[in-house]
Order: structure tokens, then sequence, then C-alpha cells
């Protein structure tokens, strides 16, 4: 099954301690032998986004992120998993889930 990783960015959240959470390719270097990273990137600057509405039938677009939160989407990955478990696992060994948060969500279209 495929899973969403969404990488949040945590304001104010302390800085990953390198020593304790390795380097972004250590995670890498462990998924990609196991064949469960489908695809990821980072996200560029949250200034940089637009939000799309429908409204009286004409699209109206903002400046920003669709929701005024501090935790902002940065990232994602998509990955393979067997199961939720395995998945929870593959995200509990992200960098980005030692300083900010990763939530995961399984793409629709499974069978």
């Amino acid at each position: 099954m495929e899973y969403l990783l969404l990488m949040a960015e945590v304001p104010d959240a302390p800085p990953a301690d390198p020593s304790e959470s390795g380097a972004p390719t250590a995670w890498l270097d462990e998924m990609l032998p196991r064949d469960v990273l489908r695809y990821g990137d980072r996200l560029r600057p949250k200034a940089e986004a637009r939000t799309v509405r429908i409204r009286d039938g004409k699209a109206l677009w903002t400046h920003g992120p669709y929701a005024e939160v501090q935790e902002q989407v940065a990232g994602f990955d998509v990955i393979e998993a067997a199961d939720l478990d395995e998945a929870i696992e593959i995200a509990a060994k992200h960098p980005c889930a030692r300083s900010s948060a990763v939530e995961i969500r399984p793409l629709w279209n499974q069978t």
C-alpha cells in the first residue's frame, strides 16, 4: 500500500541533534535498498504558495498556504509499505520526525 508522508515545519522546535537523528542521507541509505521510497522532495517556502478556491463560479487565489496555522507542510515522501505499522516504522526513522512532525496518509486508489 502506498502512503504519503507529509513533513511539517514546526516553528520554534529545537533543532535536531545531528548525532541523534543522523543526516537525511542516512534515512535514504536505509530506505532505498528496502525499495520503499517511491518519490519525495522538499517544498519551496510557504511565501511562494498559492491557494485556489472556486466561489460563485470564479477562481479566486490567495497568497500562501490554505491554512493559517503555525505548522506548515515543508516536504513529502511517497512510500510503499506492507501496512500502517510498517509506514509508522518508516516515518519514525525519518529525520524530520525528531525535530518536526511527519503525518502519514494512505493514498486513496489502493486495491
